[in-house]
């Protein structure tokens, strides 16, 4: 979906500007609000961090978001719509941002670009929306904040892909299997954040790995 914004935004530029430098700035803009407006939304779940630990409702949250993260895998791959439903629930407060974020078009400057990223980074979607479940477990503003940051930082190369060749990464976004591919990683990801004995499984073999390059002592010692 943000790629397809991504490319909207992009073509939606005036063509003058629509190249070299001015393009650049403008999409690393688009961007730079963007990813603030997830820090931000982390920072605001994560501040209620202590009270989801003292609940006890960390493990719950968790699995929430492994769930919501398979869901997303199912909707790339259209597989299973069932995640449209839940971005239904942002979209009360995206009625109100919406008609701010049409008075930004079209954008002429790095500003401009800025703003109306900040707005987008509050359109309702289901991956983001699962991230900050996962995020506010950590039961930390700080960390929940950094934790989206770091999320929007790794959705930045492929958008600023996307926006620098909006129709040719459109037309590449659209294949099969590289919607598949995307999917079965993000299915993956959910699973795997998903508390349960997989983990356990995985973290026993890799400290029985690390134990197999340890002197026989040190093995010992840590058994004692």
């Amino acid at each position: 979906m943000c790629g397809g914004l991504m490319g909207a935004l992009t073509m939606a530029i005036p063509a003058q500007q629509r190249k070299g430098w001015p393009l650049w700035r403008i999409l690393l803009g688009y961007n730079a609000g963007r990813i603030a407006s997830y820090s931000l939304a982390g920072a605001l779940v994560g501040s209620l961090g202590w009270l989801i630990q003292d609940l006890g409702l960390g493990i719950l949250l968790r699995t929430l978001a492994g769930l919501l993260m398979i869901a997303m895998g199912l909707y790339l791959a259209n597989w299973w719509s069932g995640l449209t439903r839940i971005e239904q629930l942002g979209r009360g407060l995206w009625r109100h941002i919406e008609p701010r974020a049409r008075k930004l078009l079209p954008v002429k400057s790095p500003s401009q670009a800025i703003a109306l990223g900040a707005l987008w980074g509050w359109l309702p979607c289901g991956l983001v929306y699962s991230t900050l479940i996962w995020a506010s477990s950590q039961g930390d503003a700080g960390v929940s904040a950094g934790l989206m940051l770091t999320f929007g930082l790794g959705t930045l190369p492929t958008l600023m892909a996307t926006g620098l060749a909006a129709q040719t990464m459109l037309r590449w976004l659209r294949k099969r299997h590289v919607r598949i591919s995307a999917a079965l990683l993000v299915i993956l990801f959910g699973l795997w954040t998903i508390p349960g004995p997989h983990q356990a499984w995985l973290m026993g073999h890799g400290s029985h790995e690390a134990n197999q390059g340890l002197p026989a002592e040190a093995t010992e010692h840590q058994h004692h």
